[in-house]
């Protein structure tokens, strides 16, 4: 999932930026509001942790905008101000959740899943298809009940997959949500981590099956059912 954090306090961003990373998050960052809207614009993100106060424009202008151009990307709105007003202002400006500062981590984290899972109209708090069962929370994953032993980016572009489940995923789809903005290698590190996560998985359940399905100049799939 590739997160965008809009927060002009370094301190805060760099801790907001560890601590996504080490869940498996891609992120990218904006200190200000213009960044904001720009970075928000040319490059497609599953979720913008907003903050409010910002230099340039503020996060109820960027959030607004973002709305007025088309731009639906859900949107958790952070702040200091925890007034009734504000807190209505930031949802009536187009965001999608509202969080007061100081905040919990993991509560923010929850906030996070809970948008991912609305934006791509998947409720279930745990991911399944084809013996295959993903704990977003928990960053697990089993299949037939086996737990797999699989690395954040493998969990990472597993879990793009199970949340578009039956639909073909480009390569350049899981680049763009699964790696840095900064990632200027062989985009063949898809596929290189495409057949070592499948070879995790046919080895937890090989009588069932390929689960990852490779469709020849598309992309990847994963059926309901292998």
């Amino acid at each position: 999932m590739r997160v965008l954090v809009v927060e002009d306090e370094p301190d805060v961003a760099e801790a907001l930026t560890w601590g996504l990373k080490a869940e498996g998050y891609v992120v990218d960052v904006a200190d200000n509001g213009i960044d904001a809207l720009w970075k928000a614009t040319e490059r497609p993100h599953d979720v913008i942790v907003l903050d409010v106060m910002l230099p340039g424009m503020d996060g109820y202008q960027v959030c607004r905008t973002l709305r007025e151009r088309g731009i639906w990307t859900p949107i958790l709105m952070l702040t200091a101000l925890d007034e009734d007003l504000d807190h209505a202002e930031g949802l009536d400006s187009g965001a999608d959740d509202y969080l007061p500062k100081p905040f919990s981590y993991p509560v923010l984290l929850a906030h996070l899943r809970s948008l991912t899972r609305r934006a791509l109209g998947a409720r279930p708090t745990v991911l399944t298809a084809a013996g295959l069962a993903l704990d977003p929370a928990a960053r697990t994953v089993t299949r037939d009940g086996v737990p797999l032993e699989l690395s954040s980016r493998e969990v990472a572009v597993l879990e793009y997959l199970l949340r578009a489940v039956g639909r073909v995923v480009a390569k350049t789809e899981l680049l763009e949500h699964c790696w840095d903005v900064h990632f200027d290698g062989d985009p063949a590190v898809v596929e290189v981590l495409m057949h070592r996560l499948r070879r995790k998985i046919d080895a937890a359940g090989a009588a069932s099956g390929a689960v990852v399905k490779t469709v020849r100049g598309q992309g990847y799939v994963i059926r309901e059912r292998p």
